[in-house]
């Protein structure tokens, strides 16, 4: 699966607020879901084949076993985007019962339009979070006005990856894990490997904001024990973990050890030692660059941290969507929805099912350690160590303005840093200003 299908498209089109609020509440509490004692609930699927199939088999099963409820799955419209396509049904008062497919972010915007239900508020939702075993990965979840919008359904534990052939020639055998390690390489590697980097990656010097997502918060969250960047409108980023991780780059540019110009397959060749790996990533590599090998040439690591830092339970950043229910479905379709909700979740061979036919790791605190998945992550070796790192992996922000924050991070602090155009600290403070003032 590729990188493209599973990282939030990211849009500038207005809201229509006031047409959301106004839709979005105008059925609930009605009866004309149900017809002949059958309840209907719509699904929208996200726009991917694999987690389409999944859920109308899911869908098929519960009403077997729930006559009395019917799940009609379809996909939802990606054009332009799939945020927009639901931003218009809920304008237009054709909005779904539920859906996947949803970050954080973007559920802030549809909360904020009061577009979407309270999970909390659902019969039997604590009953959800300990079935499933992920109090801990819920942890990250809650909404700052206390509210729990979305179920995560997977959660991908953002991984850095590292040529573990040329760390060897470099004489490390495993991944470093502090900043003063990864120094120490990268010194090492200018001297044996002069035409070698770091780390290799055009988008280092591009402030669009999702790719904040795959540096910048990958190695915040780790040097600040996933500090929670903004809550509300309040900025709460902090300081002193993030200068680290400004200084941190800030060091590897003056060694020579970042690359910011386009190259193909830096990683994969050699050119780079050092990339952010997404699950999705494995099967890909097992494909077209066979002789890639999980701990002979590459191994797969949590973000390195500042000296003096925690080592253990590093936090990084979780590349995670999950399920939501809006709020202009009826009484009857909420009920109905969350005993769907309850029904999957109640039995770790769903998502053992979802594991094996997407790829993505279920947001479970126990995917590492529960017996149902064993099986799996034996024959898939390079997986295991993203089931380990679920519960210490932190969701993105939810704020309705997280684009205009993430570029405002680029922008102002991380590309210009990367260039050599800014030092750390005048960097975080221009950067913190040009946030606190997109929060007002």
């Amino acid at each position: 699966m590729k990188k493209k299908k599973l990282v939030s498209v990211l849009f500038t089109a207005s809201l229509l607020v006031s047409g959301l609020s106004a839709c979005s509440t105008g059925n609930t509490g009605t009866n004309d879901s149900t017809s002949n004692g059958i309840t209907t609930i719509e699904f929208w699927a996200a726009p991917n084949p694999t987690q389409q199939v999944y859920w109308k088999e899911i869908a098929e099963e519960f009403t077997k076993e729930n006559p009395d409820i019917k799940v009609n799955v379809s996909p939802m419209k990606e054009s332009p985007t799939s945020e927009a396509s639901i931003q218009s049904a809920i304008a237009g008062g054709s909005a779904p019962t539920m859906s996947e497919n949803i970050n954080r972010g973007f559920a802030a915007q549809l909360s904020e339009s009061k577009a979407l239900v309270p999970l909390n508020e659902l019969e039997g939702w604590n009953d959800i979070i300990e079935t499933r075993n992920m109090a801990n990965t819920m942890n990250g979840w809650e909404f700052a006005d206390g509210n729990q919008y979305v179920l995560p359904i997977y959660s991908n534990a953002m991984l850095f990856g590292w040529r573990l052939d040329i760390l060897k020639e470099l004489g490390y055998n495993q991944a470093p894990k502090t900043y003063s390690e990864v120094l120490d390489i990268a010194k090492k590697l200018k001297v044996k490997f002069p035409d070698k980097y770091v780390w290799a990656k055009a988008d280092l010097a591009d402030p669009t904001a999702w790719k904040r997502w795959f540096d910048f918060f990958m190695l915040y969250n780790a040097a600040s024990d996933g500090n929670k960047f903004v809550e509300g409108t309040t900025f709460t980023g902090d300081a002193q973990a993030g200068e680290k991780v400004l200084g941190f780059m800030d060091d590897l540019r003056k060694e020579n050890a970042l690359l910011t110009r386009q190259s193909k397959d830096p990683f994969e060749s050699g050119l780079g030692i050092f990339v952010d790996v997404g699950p999705w990533t494995i099967p890909y590599w097992e494909e077209k660059f066979p002789d890639l090998k999980f701990n002979e040439n590459y191994t797969l690591a949590l973000p390195p941290v500042p000296d003096g830092t925690e080592t253990e339970n590093v936090k990084t950043f979780a590349d995670t969507k999950g399920l939501v229910v809006y709020a202009s479905a009826t009484k009857d379709q909420k009920a109905a929805a969350a005993k769907f909700i309850k029904w999957i979740y109640s039995n770790p061979e769903n998502d053992l099912k979802w594991l094996e036919e997407t790829n993505l790791p279920p947001a479970r605190d126990d995917l590492a350690t529960n017996d149902t998945f064993k099986m799996f992550f034996d024959n898939n070796p390079a997986l295991q160590p993203y089931a380990a790192s679920v519960p210490n992996a932190i969701p993105p922000m939810d704020n309705s303005k997280y684009n205009d924050i993430q570029t405002s991070i680029g922008q102002y602090a991380f590309n210009p840093v990367v260039k050599g155009e800014k030092d750390p600290k005048t960097a975080w403070k221009d950067m913190q200003e040009a946030i606190e003032g997109a929060l007002k």
